[in-house]
């Protein structure tokens, strides 16, 4: 017999559960909810653990997803340093680290991704970082404090995104990557050689179609990284080295429990964001859904997609029985230096439209695919993202020549 019930089980404490809690009290929803996560603060956004909290100009309190005395007020019983262990879904039970057993009637699987760590010789050694909470955050600031080089690997958001926050702390950095330039695997070569030059303009050292061969140490006992050897044979200085070389979804739970897993490694969900099992829904990097947005699977580490994907499966716990149709939205800062702004994402396209001046740092770019619109990328608040997110969900074949201006 259970220690307790619940009506809605959410796992995991970042912000999809926090969405789905608060959107279950939004449409009305009276019964009572468990939240469980291991995390050990409660639900924050995780932007600011590159950007604003590592920079030191926004504090814990700024990040959190509701305010202190919100999970009380809402009568959600936040659970924080607390994993699900074991998810029973026949039985409609979950064995918590606490020893607890609860019963639950619908449940959210929202754990989130854990982050890609490099295979290369030395990655063992001391001061070589990996940024996904906000604690990474507070250890990155101190380790390279005094630093005279840092080395960011990986030139998608998280490298790209460091490498600007710690060049605004006084660290001389070095962004190292395999695609030639920072997010050209996101937007293409044209917008990718524009946030090159953007992190080159503010002192940023960037190394395109290159990659890790081994980090070495710093003496005999070699405890502490020193340097990072290329395989095009470069040799990097380096005090303190962050790597962002992309998350995998954290399906161990899932996987455990007997949920159906997908071929892009989340938990196979269908367009209203149910699992495989009665009364069991996911939201967030670990899901993979039937999206009918895109007219195929996608899974989406995010922020904005995981919050929209919680408030979703909400109102589906609830009997809206409703497909998840938000067009997905990114967004991301280097420094003050250049915003942008995504809508899509586009799996693949066949022509780039450009609205605006590239080389004046304010443009947009339309990603269009047989004339539809996939994607669009709004740069320093250039572009149309409400017509974007139209064009994008309608499918409708405009060209060119439909695109604002």
């Amino acid at each position: 017999m259970a220690d307790r019930d619940t009506d809605i089980l959410l796992i995991g404490g970042g912000i999809a559960s926090a969405m789905a809690a608060a959107t279950l009290r939004e449409e009305g929803f009276d019964g009572s909810i468990l939240l469980a996560g291991r995390e050990l603060d409660a639900p924050y956004h995780r932007p600011p653990a590159s950007k604003g909290y590592l920079q030191g100009r926004e504090s814990k309190d700024d990040a959190l997803v509701h305010p202190p005395g919100w999970w009380e007020q809402q009568r959600v019983d936040l659970r924080t340093r607390t994993s699900v262990m074991a998810l029973d879904t026949a039985a409609r039970t979950a064995k918590l680290s606490t020893k607890e057993e609860v019963a639950y009637d619908r449940a959210l699987v929202a754990t989130g991704a854990m982050v890609r760590r490099l295979s290369v010789d030395g990655a063992q050694l001391d001061g070589i970082h990996y940024l996904r909470a906000l604690g990474n955050a507070d250890a990155i600031r101190a380790d390279t404090e005094g630093a005279e080089r840092v080395v960011c690997v990986g030139g998608s958001y998280i490298g790209s995104e460091v490498a600007a926050s710690l060049t605004e702390l006084g660290r001389r950095v070095t962004v190292l990557m395999q695609e030639a330039h920072p997010l050209e695997r996101h937007f293409g070569g044209r917008a990718g050689a524009y946030f090159r030059s953007v992190l080159e303009d503010h002192g940023i050292e960037v190394i395109g179609s290159d990659e890790v061969a081994r980090f070495e140490g710093d003496g005999a006992a070699e405890e502490r990284v020193a340097r990072v050897v290329t395989t095009g044979g470069r040799v990097l200085p380096a005090d303190a080295v962050i790597c962002g070389v992309g998350a995998q979804p954290d399906v161990m739970l899932a996987r455990k429990s007997g949920l159906t897993l997908g071929e892009l490694g989340g938990v196979l969900c269908d367009a209203r964001l149910r699992t495989s099992a009665e009364g069991v829904f996911a939201a967030g990097d670990m899901c993979e859904y039937d999206s009918v947005v895109h007219g195929r699977v996608m899974r989406i580490e995010h922020e904005e997609v995981a919050a929209a994907q919680g408030a979703t499966a909400a109102r589906n716990m609830l009997g809206a029985a409703a497909p998840h149709t938000a067009v997905p939205y990114f967004f991301s800062d280097l420094s003050d230096w250049a915003s942008l702004e995504y809508a899509g994402p586009a799996v693949s396209w066949d022509e780039e439209v450009v609205r605006g001046a590239i080389d004046e740092g304010s443009f947009a770019i339309w990603y269009l695919e047989r004339g539809r619109v996939r994607a669009m990328l709004s740069v320093n608040g250039a572009g149309d993202v409400d017509r974007a997110n139209e064009l994008i969900a309608s499918g409708e074949a405009v060209g060119a020549a439909g695109l604002p201006a």
